[in-house]
C-alpha cells in the first residue's frame, strides 16, 4: 500500500463520443476524496482524431494524477449492434496503451461484475447503479453525466479490491518478460 495508506484509483467508462474518468482516494471501504469528468470528442472529427484525443487526455489524467491503479469497462458488444462494440474495442485499447505504457496496473472490469459488486445484483439497471455510487461517495446529487457515475463505479470496485489487484493476474509474467527473465 502506498504511504499513508491511502489509494488513489483511477476507474474509466470508454466511449469515443464520451468517456468517463472517475478518481477516488481512500482505503479498504472508505472514501477520503473524489472526482470526475467526462472526456467529449466532436462527432464529426474522423475517428482516429477522435481516439488521439482519448489517449493524449488519459495520459495527461494519469501524468497528473499519478493513480496506483487503474480500472477500466471491459469492452463489451451488443448482437444488434456489433460496429458499436468494435468501436468500443477501439477507445479501451487506446486506454490500455496509455496505462500499460506507464507500467501502471489495470484491470478490466465487465459491467455485471461491477454491478454484482456495488449493488448485489449483476443485472441492476443504470438508475440503481448510479444510487449505489452515491451512496458510497455520501453524494446526495446525482452524479451526471451518466460515463462519469459508471466510472467512479469502476474505482470503487478497484478500491474495494485494491489488495488482490496490487499484482494484476499476469502483471508478473509481463515484468519478468521485460526485464528478461522467465515468468515463474
Amino acid at each position: 500500500m502506498p504511504a499513508g495508506g491511502l489509494v488513489k484509483i483511477m476507474g474509466i467508462d470508454p466511449g469515443l463520443a464520451a468517456t468517463g474518468v472517475g478518481i477516488i482516494h481512500g482505503r479498504g471501504m472508505k472514501v477520503c476524496h473524489f472526482a470526475y469528468g467526462t472526456i467529449r470528442t466532436p462527432a464529426h472529427h474522423p475517428q482516429p482524431e477522435r481516439l488521439a484525443r482519448i489517449y493524449r487526455r488519459i495520459c495527461d489524467l494519469l501524468t497528473d494524477e499519478s493513480p496506483d491503479l487503474l480500472v477500466i469497462e471491459d469492452a463489451f458488444s451488443l448482437e444488434r449492434y456489433p460496429k458499436s462494440g468494435l468501436t468500443l474495442g477501439k477507445v479501451t485499447g487506446v486506454i490500455l496503451l496509455a496505462g500499460g505504457l506507464r507500467g501502471l496496473p489495470v484491470a478490466q472490469v465487465a459491467v455485471r461484475e461491477a454491478k454484482a459488486v456495488l449493488t448485489g445484483n449483476g443485472n441492476a439497471p443504470k438508475a440503481q447503479m448510479e444510487g449505489a455510487v452515491r451512496q458510497a461517495l455520501r453524494q446526495n446529487a446525482p452524479i451526471r453525466p451518466d460515463h462519469a457515475a459508471d466510472a467512479l463505479g469502476m474505482a470503487l470496485v478497484g478500491l474495494y479490491r485494491y489488495g488482490q489487484w496490487q499484482t494484476i493476474p499476469g502483471q508478473e509474467a509481463r515484468n519478468a518478460a521485460d526485464e528478461g527473465k522467465k515468468p515463474r
